[in-house]
């Protein structure tokens, strides 16, 4: 597995990393209940198997269930060979609002707390601020608090995860956030415009929904009919799958894995079937000129469409719902 660094902080990571919301809660396409996820041992079994060959870079969050907790017992005792990156608890209620300043800085500082006890650690190594629009990239005592988790040498680094290429310009530019992650897949590629912004202000890039929450794995056959058009655009991508590459979830994985400015590309796992298909696209050669173009201009032409918060509200992730 090759390693890249990320931005200045001289943290070494896998470009693939381990995405732990499906060991910790029901995600993606189809996902029904707690049963259909991995028991504890499958789920350890599973974290361990990734690190063996060669992932040393984990995801996870406090909103992602059980994933912190099975986290911090598969890796207990050898902590400092692998790099855990968590995301803090959501800071808006229910209603969207932010708390008052004093009240978020206590719930920034409790969620680290919880992540720590989970984790099994005393320090994470990337510690993020969970969905951060642009007015918390704005508000002060936000950043001043995850600074101080730096300072204090709780965080190695710090982060955000963003999903408009507003919000992510506006992480990128402001010298304050290491990492920021951020969607990019096959359908969806309008941040990659950001990707040399972030490369001169040596800010790590890490990517998710490389696999669209699914779509672009075998899942996506029988989508929502309300998603029968994403279905199609989908499908189109099978016709372009050169010899070498066996899946189109390989395909999806090798052309993330194809733009250099990206230090990892977060992958979850639920099975090891899934697992060893992204370890044998990780180790695909890299893409020749000609077919990283069509594939750049193969982008879903309403990539607002493709948001996979809205699909989920609307129970549309379900193929079954009506």
């Amino acid at each position: 597995m090759n390693k890249r660094t990320i931005g200045s902080t001289g943290i070494e990571v896998s470009e693939v990393s381990f995405g732990c919301v499906e060991i910790g809660m029901p995600y993606g396409i189809g996902a029904g209940s707690l049963q259909q996820m991995p028991g504890e041992d499958e789920a350890l079994e599973l974290l361990r198997t990734a690190f063996d060959n060669g992932i040393n870079f984990f995801d996870t969050a406090r909103a992602y269930g059980r994933s912190e907790s099975r986290l911090g017992k598969a890796f207990e005792h050898n902590r400092n060979e692998v790099v855990i990156c968590t995301k803090c608890s959501a800071l808006r209620d229910k209603q969207g609002n932010l708390p008052a300043p004093d009240r978020i800085i206590n719930a920034i500082n409790n969620s680290l707390s919880q992540s720590l006890s989970e984790l099994k650690t005393d320090y994470i190594d990337i510690y993020m601020c969970h969905n951060a629009d642009l007015e918390i990239l704005d508000h002060p005592e936000i950043v001043a608090a995850f600074l101080r988790c730096k300072e204090n040498g709780l965080a190695r680094a710090i982060g955000v995860s963003t999903y408009s290429t507003a919000e992510s310009s506006k992480a990128i530019e402001s010298g304050i956030w290491d990492v920021v992650q951020l969607p990019f897949n096959l359908m969806d590629q309008r941040q990659g415009v950001l990707f040399p912004l972030a490369h001169q202000r040596n800010v790590g890039i890490v990517v998710r929904s490389v696999l669209l929450m699914g779509i672009l794995t075998e899942k996506g056959r029988h989508l929502h009919p309300k998603l029968s058009v994403v279905e199609q655009h989908r499908n189109m991508f099978l016709d372009l799958l050169p010899a070498h590459i066996p899946s189109l979830s390989a395909l999806a994985t090798a052309f993330v894995l194809n733009q250099q400015e990206i230090t990892s590309a977060v992958i979850g796992f639920d099975r090891r079937e899934h697992l060893q298909d992204a370890l044998a696209a990780s180790k695909l050669r890299r893409f020749d000129k000609s077919l990283l173009d069509k594939l750049n201009k193969m982008a879903y032409p309403d990539p607002d469409f493709l948001d996979l918060r809205i699909w989920d509200r609307m129970g549309w992730l379900n193929p079954n719902a009506t």
